[in-house]
């Protein structure tokens, strides 16, 4: 469902990328449909977190954990809350255990992984549940892709949403306008989850644009930024994924996919999204089409966005914000 909020023909969307698990940007994701306030909200992929932080009860009553190379030792309930919500906010998922359990993880990786899936699931379905329940009323949808990072497990529980709507490799209507959504990458040094050949990311893209009923009204809602667009800037690495320099200062390079540029100069939609590449915030435009990175700053807590009003078959303007 889709209700409109102001007067005219103007839709504001709210788009997010990159959030690598930090609750505290999903929170402020969701409530940016009332703070601004946006008809729809988009989220571009890389959802979930990249750690598991166990936090070790000791016999003494106090509990320890190692955070971003800090050792961390807390006694107080108000402590143990703060660590964890220190975790949480720099995108990693707190896990309260025995020192025997915690040697078992630290021996035994497949345990860890599966106990680092298991909380990363259950955190989502918590971000799931908190979105269905504050947007039910307003009539606004978090339209909501995972990225190439992310894990295949997390589409079942992205699916059981409500006002949530998963929408990757699908055409959805946003009011007047249909939107496209693609979160796989092309290839990168990391091999992630979801990755694919350029000519297999052009194919399915293909797929998805022929069945636009106006191509000159459609949002791409795309995790992985077009090539040479300014958008896909990033620190070359080398093989040991260790910054390669030039003139002693860290090589940049563009890191997009040249798939995704093909697709939108042929199609020309009004508007393409994208994260991936987190440094490389900014607006530009391919032909007719404007499209934006808001970058990421998840780390911190701040959510990296923009707001944008579109025409139907436009973009008015376009705001990146960060808060």
């Amino acid at each position: 469902m889709f209700r409109r909020r102001h007067r005219g023909e103007v839709t504001r969307l709210f788009y997010a990328g990159d959030v690598h698990g930090s609750r505290v940007c999903w929170k402020k994701f969701v409530n940016a449909a009332a703070h601004y306030p946006a008809d729809a909200l988009v989220m571009g992929g890389d959802l979930t977190g990249k750690a598991l932080v166990p936090i070790v009860r000791e016999g003494d009553g106090s509990y320890s954990a190692r955070v971003i190379g800090e050792q961390r030792v807390v006694r107080t309930a108000v402590e143990l809350d703060q660590l964890q919500q220190a975790i949480s906010t720099n995108g990693m998922y707190p896990l309260i255990v025995d020192p025997d359990e915690a040697q078992r993880l630290s021996e035994d990786a497949g345990r860890l992984d599966e106990a680092f899936e298991r909380a990363l699931l259950d955190e989502l379905r918590l971000w799931v549940e908190f979105a269905d329940e504050r947007l039910a009323s307003s009539g606004t949808r978090a339209y909501v892709i995972p990225g190439n990072d992310d894990p295949w497990s997390i589409d079942e529980v992205l699916a059981g949403g409500t006002s949530v709507v998963a929408c990757d490799e699908r055409v959805v209507e946003v009011g007047p306008h249909e939107m496209v959504s693609f979160g796989s990458s092309n290839r990168t040094p990391w091999e992630t989850p979801r990755e694919l050949d350029e000519d297999e990311i052009y194919t399915r893209l293909k797929r998805l644009t022929d069945h636009l009923e106006n191509p000159e009204r459609a949002i791409f809602n795309i995790h992985v930024p077009p090539w040479e667009s300014g958008l896909d800037t990033a620190f070359e690495v080398d093989e040991e994924l260790r910054y390669v320099t030039k003139g002693g200062r860290p090589h940049e390079v563009p890191t997009g996919s040249r798939a995704v540029r093909q697709v939108i100069e042929e199609t020309q939609p009004a508007l393409s999204l994208h994260g991936h590449i987190h440094e490389s915030k900014g607006v530009t435009k391919i032909g007719r089409t404007v499209a934006i990175n808001p970058g990421s700053d998840y780390g911190s807590g701040h959510l990296d966005g923009c707001l944008v009003h579109l025409a139907p078959e436009r973009v008015v303007n376009q705001y990146l914000v960060s808060g």
